[in-house]
């Protein structure tokens, strides 16, 4: 299956480091990446139906410190659609004048929602299809932007249904939050002051984040499998939402 990676953090921060160990991982997932980047209600979005690791653009990538406060990428095991640009993850529309981001790691199996609204599916995949699902039903239970509680709650109720099909790793944002969603491997890491060095799991790079950061800063970073050898990564519940805005984990809702 698929490969998922987030950021958020409290101040615009690149995210070279964790998109190259997640890059290394392209040598199975090689049917295409993608990722996103927030400034401020802006997005850089880039895809390729190359594999990250040989792909021109992943390489610009790992070079660029682009910095936004949420990150969300993404490399492909083609399991449902063609390998082609339209079936790259992250997916992005257009909803209550944000965009929104969504990658997914899993196989959803007989899922044909009704899509009734502006919402449509360019590709052929399931998750394209769960994702325009999502971004639908977000309408309709509000009128205008809802605060992230409130969005948090609306999302509760409504992550469930399409993982009721099979799998359902997600991670979704408006550039306000991140929230990530796991029904079998996820998993999570809070990095704060006093920042320490970490190193990748499946390459040999070290960072010192504390020659980078200030005593302020706060970064989140989500992933399927941990991607540091030497830091506490948490993995997700079966099931479990969580919500994080400002490098914090966001528990409340309502």
């Amino acid at each position: 299956m698929c490969q998922l990676l987030g950021m958020n953090a409290n101040t615009p921060t690149d995210v070279m480091f964790s998109f190259t160990g997640l890059a290394t991982r392209a040598d199975e997932h090689k049917d295409g990446f993608g990722i996103a980047f927030f400034e401020d209600r802006g997005l850089r979005h880039f895809i390729d139906r190359d594999g990250a690791i040989g792909s021109p653009v992943a390489q610009m990538i790992k070079r660029y410190p682009i910095k936004s406060e949420v990150v969300i990428a993404h490399i492909r095991k083609a399991t449902v659609g063609s390998v082609a640009l339209q079936n790259c993850h992250p997916f992005v529309r257009e909803l209550w004048g944000r965009y929104w981001v969504f990658a997914h790691n899993g196989d959803l199996k007989d899922y044909h929602p009704r899509l009734h609204g502006q919402f449509r599916p360019v590709g052929d995949t399931d998750s394209e299809r769960a994702f325009c699902w999502l971004m639908q039903e977000l309408a309709k239970a509000h009128a205008d932007v809802p605060s992230v509680d409130e969005l948090s709650c609306t999302l509760r109720e409504l992550l469930p249904q399409p993982a009721r099909h099979g799998t359902f790793n997600v991670l979704l944002s408006n550039g306000q939050a991140l929230w990530a969603h796991g029904t079998t491997k996820l998993w999570s890491v809070e990095r704060a002051h006093p920042f320490t060095a970490a190193t990748l799991a499946d390459e040999d790079l070290s960072v010192d984040f504390a020659a980078h950061t200030t005593p302020q800063d706060r970064v989140a970073v989500v992933a399927t499998e941990p991607l540091t050898t030497n830091e506490t990564w948490v993995p997700f519940e079966p099931g479990e939402l969580r919500v994080f805005q400002g490098g914090v984990r966001h528990g409340r809702c309502g």
